[in-house]
């Protein structure tokens, strides 16, 4: 299912140019490793094909977070999208979750959202920054079980 998703990988164009800024890629303290970044390469193609953004960005945020050095456990993504007209933040939200169902059911952990409409991006055009991590995944269990199926 992986090798399918990597192989529809494609970048997304803007409608929008004068207010988008190039998309983000995860920081230089991940190491791919051999396999790339397959979590993040699927939360990209999915997020592109249910909702064709006019801007996207994922973030792997994993690095900030109690996890082993190259994890895809922690992600923020912005979602700049023309779906959104008329819908509620909850709504859109829903909408982002359904398309990734997949990987919120497996290797993610976290997933910080934005989602908004062309208009706010043109108003607004910034992403929320995160919050340091306080440590609460370190007893959760669940970040251990998820990265170990990630593995397998």
């Amino acid at each position: 299912m992986l090798a399918r998703v990597l192989l529809c990988a494609r970048p997304i164009s803007t409608a929008l140019p004068a207010l988008t800024r190039p998309l983000a890629h995860s920081t230089l303290h991940m190491d791919p490793g051999p396999g790339g970044r397959p979590v993040e390469t699927a939360i990209r193609t999915k997020l592109s094909g249910a909702l064709e953004p006019e801007h996207l960005e994922v973030h792997n945020e994993s690095h900030m977070h109690a996890v082993p050095p190259g994890s895809e456990s922690h992600f923020r993504v912005l979602v700049v999208s023309p779906r959104f007209d008329g819908l509620s933040l909850i709504q859109r939200h829903r909408l982002v979750n359904e398309a990734l169902r997949e990987e919120l059911s497996s290797y993610v952990h976290a997933l910080a959202i934005q989602a908004k409409t062309p208009a706010q991006w043109g108003s607004d055009p910034s992403m929320a920054k995160s919050p340091p991590c306080m440590g609460g995944s370190k007893g959760d269990r669940t970040v251990e079980e998820k990265l170990a199926a990630g593995r397998e």
